[in-house]
């Protein structure tokens, strides 16, 4: 753990701060000073492109769906640091306990904005080359690896010609409570397409990760508060391909995660490691450019 860094974040609330580590995940670090949550992002994160979507964060429209930056962006020993009030997590609790239908009128509420209500630039959404990253990342030559690989290649080629507001890298994680609930973790957020943040929790229920009510819930409210990323009579018609890729993501960062961390995978990243052994039986590679 790089306490220059830790230290450096924390001096950007108080000289005399004493930090509390909140997750350290690869290189990415969180800590928590007072009421403020200061977040490290990876290495390598475009200052820019981050910019444009803390300004979408802040947009006072978006302030009951998204939390609120506290600044703009700082660089400290090269890395981007972003402050945030702080929020209390959803408790990744029972499923019937889990607020689902809260969770899915705000996706909805979301994306009825599309590009035209920001003043541009308006940054793209960045589910898919978070996705691509998750695999390109994956240093592993196990059997396990070796099938997440090829169920990357039945993914079909995806398009970012999307105009709606989009999370970009949406999960029960992302809810946390203050003054209601809001969504946090706007590294991915801009404009895609809207099915995306819907299908990770797609992809959980196919893996049986998450259960048919529980995902039943998210759905409905979803639908019932007018989301416009899948159409109530056929939803899968939309949701397979973002779900499946979403899967390869998951399973590739469980694996990834496994090696750095140096433990067992779990019950449910297993799972996903068995929906991909199910993707690469019912789906042909594709050609890749």
């Amino acid at each position: 753990m790089n306490s220059d860094l830790i230290a450096g974040m924390a001096a950007l609330v108080a000289a005399d701060a004493s930090p509390e580590v909140l997750a350290v995940r690869g290189d990415v670090v969180v800590v928590r000073v007072a009421d403020v949550v200061l977040k490290a992002h990876e290495a390598g994160t475009d200052l820019a492109v981050l910019a444009q979507r803390l300004r979408l964060a802040a947009d006072p429209r978006l302030g009951e769906l998204l939390l609120t930056p506290r600044s703009a962006p700082a660089i400290v020993l090269g890395r981007v640091v972003t402050a945030w009030p702080m929020g209390t997590p959803v408790p990744q609790s029972e499923p019937e306990d889990l607020p689902m239908e809260a969770a899915g009128r705000m996706l909805a509420a979301l994306h009825r904005f599309t590009a035209e209500d920001f003043a541009p630039p308006v940054p793209l959404a960045g589910a898919h080359p978070r996705m691509e990253r998750a695999v390109r990342d994956l240093t592993l030559d196990t059997p396990a690896a070796q099938l997440v690989r090829r169920a990357f290649t039945t993914l079909p080629a995806f398009d970012n010609s999307g105009t709606t507001l989009i999370h970009g890298d949406w999960h029960l994680g992302q809810l946390v409570w203050r003054d209601g609930y809001r969504l946090i973790d706007v590294d991915d957020l801009g404009v895609g397409d809207p099915a995306w943040d819907v299908a990770r929790p797609a992809a959980l229920h196919a893996a049986g990760v998450l259960d048919a009510e529980a995902w039943g819930r998210l759905l409905g409210s979803y639908l019932d508060a007018g989301g416009a990323g899948v159409p109530r009579d056929d939803p899968w018609s939309v949701l397979e391909a973002p779900a499946r890729a979403l899967v390869v993501q998951m399973a590739a960062r469980a694996l990834s995660a496994a090696q750095r961390d140096e433990k067992e995978l779990t019950e449910a990243q297993e799972a996903l490691i068995d929906a991909c052994a199910r993707i690469v039986s019912t789906h042909e590679p594709k050609p890749r450019g």
